[in-house]
C-alpha cells in the first residue's frame, strides 16, 4: 500500500483533521446564539465519541441530528448552568468589591460550590449525548461520576482550557487555536471516558435482554398478544428504557441509550 493511497495513513490522517476542523466549526456557529450551547456541546460529544470508536459517517449530518434530538433537554440543562455560574459570578464580585468583611466559610463555600459546579459541567453533556434520562438526573450522575473519576475531570478541564492558554501566550497560533479549540479537546475526552461508557451500555444491553426474556415470558403465560418487549432491543439494535448504573456501579436510575446511532 503507497503512504498516499486513499486509504493510506497520510490521506487518513488528514480526512480526520479535516473532520475536526468542521465538527469544531458546526459547534462554534451552532453556539452563537448562546441559548443553543448546551444543544451544541452535546452534538460535539455525541460526534466526538463516534469518532473515537470509528463508528463517524458524515460528520454534518451527525451533529444535527444530536442537536434536534437533544435540543430540548440540553436547552435545559444549559439554562440551568448559566443560572448557576451567573449567581457564583455575581458572588465572586461582591466578594471581590464589597467593602464588608467576609467571612473565610463563606468565601470558601463559594469556591466550593463553583469547583463543583464545573466538575459536574464536564460530564452533563457527553452523559446527556450518550444516555436518556431526565434533566435531574442526568445532572445528578454527572456530578457523582465527576466526583469518583475526579483526575480525569481535572485533565478534561486543563484539556479545554489549554487551547486559550494558548491563544494568550502564543497568539500566532490563534488561527490554528480557533479551528481546534472544541473539538480536539472533546475528541480527548471522549477517549478517556470511552472505556467507562462502553461499560455502562454493555450494563444496559444486558440488562435489557433480561428484561426482554422476562417480558416475553410473561406475555406467553398471559396470552397477552398486545403486550411487549417497550423496554428491549428493537430491530435496530437500539436500547431503550432499562435500568443503568450509572456511577461505579453505585448509582442506579431508569435510563436509555439515545437512539441516535446512525
Amino acid at each position: 500500500m503507497k503512504i498516499f493511497d486513499i486509504d493510506g495513513p497520510v490521506v487518513q490522517f488528514l480526512s480526520k483533521v479535516a473532520d475536526l476542523m468542521w465538527l469544531n466549526i458546526l459547534a462554534i456557529v451552532c453556539c452563537i446564539p448562546v441559548i443553543t450551547i448546551g444543544a451544541s456541546l452535546t452534538a460535539l460529544n455525541y460526534m466526538a465519541l463516534k469518532i473515537v470508536r470509528n463508528e463517524e459517517s458524515y460528520i454534518t449530518k451527525g451533529f444535527f441530528k444530536a442537536f434536534k434530538e437533544n435540543f430540548k433537554q440540553s436547552t435545559a440543562i444549559w439554562l440551568i448552568f448559566m443560572v448557576v455560574f451567573g449567581v457564583i459570578y455575581a458572588d465572586y464580585r461582591i466578594v471581590l468589591t464589597t467593602d464588608i468583611q467576609i467571612n473565610k466559610v463563606v468565601k470558601a463555600l463559594i469556591v466550593m460550590i463553583a469547583a463543583l459546579s464545573i466538575f459536574t459541567f464536564m460530564y452533563v453533556f457527553p452523559l446527556q449525548s450518550k444516555f436518556s434520562n431526565t434533566v435531574k438526573k442526568t445532572i445528578q450522575n454527572a456530578f457523582f461520576l465527576s466526583i469518583m473519576q475526579w483526575p480525569k475531570t481535572l485533565l478534561m478541564i486543563v484539556l479545554y482550557l489549554l487551547p486559550y492558554a494558548l491563544f494568550y501566550i502564543f497568539p500566532g497560533l490563534i488561527p490554528l487555536v480557533l479551528v481546534f479549540c472544541l473539538s480536539v479537546p472533546a475528541i480527548l475526552s471522549a477517549r478517556l471516558n470511552n472505556k467507562f461508557f462502553r461499560k455502562m451500555e454493555d450494563q444496559i444491553l444486558s440488562q435489557g435482554a433480561g428484561e426482554q426474556g422476562a417480558d416475553d415470558t410473561d406475555n406467553d403465560a398471559e396470552g397477552d398478544a398486545d403486550g411487549g418487549t417497550e423496554n428491549g432491543i428493537d430491530s435496530e439494535g437500539e436500547t431503550e428504557s432499562v435500568v443503568t448504573e450509572t456511577v461505579a456501579e453505585t448509582v442506579t436510575e431508569t435510563s436509555e441509550v439515545n437512539s441516535q446511532n446512525d
